[in-house]
């Protein structure tokens, strides 16, 4: 059966059962399957994973989007990401549309405690926020990651400040001892009120900067199968606190009755170096081709271990069915026992009968999984259609992986059925998400929910005809200067008069226009390395385009901000803040600030 539009459902407020389950879903970003030890990988120190890995059952083909942000949207929704609006890390393509029901938001309705720590990546701005989605207690840092544009200044992994229910707010410690100390406390206080818990814990190592203490890096220096030391570093520190939790739990007797999930978001970005025909020249990627971002099998496989000794999930059980993100919401909340009350579309289907052993296998089923990362999807662009062992790649080369697991032969001519077969099941797939993928996301102004908006160039619309590919998504970039052009797509909720202040640098950095900001020091006893003096930008004037309005200003360079104040009517529209030097083409301004007034 082709994956698509699977008919699920939204659930009533009532369960089945007295004790249902707690859930605990743990998502680490950027590693791969071969960045497990026990997936076979000798040079990586996992004792906890590898343990978790024993008292599971496995999801072995279990795969994922090749990038972020569009895995945590179908996995959030039971969607594929492309649906959702959700099918780039950047460029206004990383907003989850306001429509999207997630699975946070039905078990909450189901009387389940909701908590969030670490990495969303869906949207930082009113609707698209965690707490706008279901999650009641959040900590996360902003963005795609720490030191990204959207998150606060200065971010180094250590002693950050990070986002507590859309509040900024510094913690002590490591970004992923944070997260794991943050869930602990939510689920501990859950647990003495007798209230079912849904505790998210999506980290943000082991993605790069590889930022983590010496310690963690020193026991992988020097070893030729390490590609890259302080990933590996990283994941070891990440194991360490899955560990802390799992004790956590099995000292306060709720092992039993939670269901424990872990698995990464795509894969690997740094565990291996690419040699011939896209394998592993150094380092470990389980004998896949590609890694994180690539069409191919090392792109979108990954580990997924699932745990609940009371619920009847076996420990030591492989499931070698072909799976995937879509397939998590739709399962959990079956066994979380909520009762269906009307239909609705998804597109992965529910595995709980399948994980206890009372269904035969799913070898007809077809998932599709790509990599977009533009304005508008491309037909067959980094694609991977999959039906079982069968790998359909850009719709024109076809893999049997259980004969050729690296992906080095094809062989569409020696099975044309199946390759003219899998082609029409891209072709249905492809024809049912056109009208979702002209739906674009759009920032409400000002709304009551968040009254002043703070937009950053890392969700602007861009102008790709220009030539125009890429935002000052990171801080090295922001520093560098990274010019750009695009536009927000915004929505005016109230008709009025607005006030927009246009930044050079983030309004916590207290920076001017015109100015030069010092350099971000490295961190003792870490990688954590000098990042440069911010370059100060000639700015000599600025403008604003919106609603078939358009002002021009000249720039004070010793001032934090330029401000034009404008009367606007409600609907939706198109923003472009720009500045301009005294040669060369305007850009974007880098952040803009809108208040009601």
């Amino acid at each position: 059966m082709l994956g698509v539009l699977v008919v699920g459902s939204v659930w009533s407020c009532e369960k089945a059962g007295v004790n249902p389950p707690n859930i605990v879903l743990v998502v680490s970003d950027d590693q791969g399957y071969g960045d497990v030890g026990v997936h076979g990988n000798t040079a990586i120190h996992t004792p906890n994973m590898d343990a978790l890995h024993l008292q599971s059952t496995r999801l072995t083909d279990f795969h994922v989007s090749p990038t972020c942000a569009p895995t945590r949207a179908a996995l959030m929704t039971g969607r594929y990401a492309n649906r959702t609006g959700v099918w780039h890390t950047i460029a206004g393509r990383s907003l989850l549309n306001d429509d999207e029901v997630t699975l946070a938001e039905v078990l909450k309705q189901n009387g389940y405690a909701t908590g969030m720590f670490g990495k969303w990546h869906l949207g930082d701005n009113y609707p698209f926020r965690p707490e706008d989605n279901g999650f009641e207690e959040v900590v996360s840092h902003l963005g795609g990651g720490v030191g990204q544009q959207h998150d606060y200044w200065n971010n180094d992994y250590f002693d950050d400040v990070y986002y507590h229910n859309g509040k900024p707010q510094q913690y002590k410690g490591y970004c992923t001892d944070v997260w794991f100390d943050l869930a602990i406390e939510f689920i501990d206080g859950k647990k003495k009120k007798n209230e079912p818990f849904f505790t998210y814990i999506s980290t943000n190592a082991p993605h790069g900067p590889f930022y983590v203490e010496d310690e963690y890096m020193e026991r992988y220096k020097g070893n030729p199968d390490v590609a890259n030391p302080a990933f590996y570093g990283m994941i070891t520190n990440l194991d360490e606190n899955l560990g802390r939790l799992m004790t956590y739990l099995d000292e306060n007797e709720l092992s039993e009755n939670t269901i424990f999930i872990f698995m990464t978001d795509n894969g690997s970005a740094a565990g291996f170096k690419y040699g011939k025909g896209g394998l592993a020249a150094s380092g470990y990627n389980a004998g896949m081709r590609g890694g994180k971002g690539t069409e191919y099998e090392g792109g979108h496989r990954v580990p997924f271990f699932i745990r609940w000794p009371k619920g009847g999930v076996k420990a030591g059980v492989d499931i070698q069915d072909l799976t995937a993100h879509v397939d998590i919401m739709p399962t959990l909340l079956e066994m979380a026992g909520v009762e269906s009350v009307s239909e609705l579309s998804w597109d992965g289907v529910s595995l709980m009968k399948r994980l206890l052993n009372k269904q035969v296998g799913l070898a007809d089923r077809v998932i599709v999984t790509d990599s977009q990362r533009k304005e508008f999807p491309e037909k067959w662009r980094k694609s991977a259609t999959m039906q079982d062992k069968w790998r359909l790649v850009n719709g024109n080369a076809l893999y049997k992986i259980d004969d050729d697991p690296g992906q080095q032969k094809d062989v569409k001519n020696d099975y044309p059925d199946k390759f003219k077969e899998l082609t029409m099941a891209y072709d249905a797939w492809w024809n049912s998400i056109q009208e979702d993928i002209q739906r674009v996301p759009r920032f409400p102004l000002c709304p009551i929910e968040e009254p002043v908006t703070l937009l950053r160039a890392h969700d602007l619309h861009l102008y790709e005809e220009r030539g125009f590919n890429s935002v000052p998504w990171n801080s090295k970039l922001m520093r560098q200067g990274f010019k750009t052009d695009g536009y927000y797509t915004v929505s005016i909720p109230e008709s009025g008069d607005y006030r927009f202040e246009l930044f050079r640098w983030p309004p916590e950095a207290q920076a001017a226009i015109g100015a030069e900001v010092p350099p971000r020091p490295a961190v003792t006893g870490t990688t954590v390395e000098t990042l440069p003096a911010g370059v100060a930008l000639p700015v000599e004037t600025a403008s604003i385009e919106i609603a078939d309005q358009h002002l021009d200003k000249k720039v004070d360079p010793t001032a934090q901000t330029v401000s034009f104040e404008l009367s606007l009517e409600q609907g939706d529209t198109e923003l472009r803040t720009l500045f301009a030097e005294a040669e060369g083409d305007p850009y974007a301004a880098f952040y803009v600030r809108v208040t009601k007034i």
